[in-house]
């Protein structure tokens, strides 16, 4: 799922999943994957910010102020899904030669019988041994990178009493906001079943069962 990042300057930045966003920022971040989450993310806004962070995209025609929030956040939202897309296209020129060299591929097999056996008994061992490498690198990919903000932050939490808003705010040297963002976002994509709770006189705290 598309994930985007953004920082206390305002700077975007698009990843593939949560956990590749995870694994390469290395400064305090928020993140969002839809408009709802931005508008979300951006209730504790000033006004202003959402003015900066439009006037900082690229191809736009910068603006002293917005309607109202909400037209901001549209805009806003409807401008980086389209430099999104335009970065996405970009393995496709190299995808299609593969294919047509493939193809020219099976046409001159075709042309003998023999060759034709030889290749498909090739292609059948190939076949089988990518699946092991993928399936490795899934497992590799299920977890987050050692020693990146998101394992750092879900150790804190695997504590037995978990870990405090401040507590993280501390470790990370994130702002509040930050941290809500962070797990609200990253951590609930990434598939992690987080509790929140307030113990008695104490305040908001996590928590992740092993």
């Amino acid at each position: 799922m598309k994930t985007f990042t953004i920082d206390n300057e305002n700077n975007m930045t698009l990843f593939a999943s949560p956990e590749e966003a995870a694994a390469a920022t290395t400064t305090p971040f928020d993140s969002f994957t839809s408009e709802q989450e931005l508008a979300e993310l951006a209730t504790g806004w000033p006004a202003d910010r959402l003015v900066a962070i439009w006037n900082s995209l690229p191809g736009i025609t910068p603006v002293k102020k917005f309607k109202d929030r909400k037209t901001a956040i549209s805009r806003i939202w409807v401008r980086i899904q389209s430099l999104g897309e335009s970065a996405e296209p970009k393995p496709e020129p190299s995808a299609k030669p593969q294919a047509e060299r493939k193809a020219k591929g099976g046409a001159r097999a075709a042309k003998g019988a023999p060759a034709k056996g030889k290749a498909s008994k090739k292609a059948t061992a190939a076949k089988g041994a990518p699946k092991g490498k993928k399936a490795a690198k899934a497992k590799e990919a299920a977890g987050p990178r050692a020693g990146s903000k998101m394992a750092e932050v879900i150790t804190m939490m695997q504590r037995k009493g978990g870990a405090s808003i401040s507590e993280i705010m501390e470790a990370m040297s994130w702002q509040r906001h930050t941290v809500r963002g962070f797990v609200a976002g990253a951590l609930k994509k990434a598939g992690y079943a987080v509790e929140s709770f307030k113990p008695e006189n104490g305040e908001r705290t996590y928590r992740i069962s092993k």
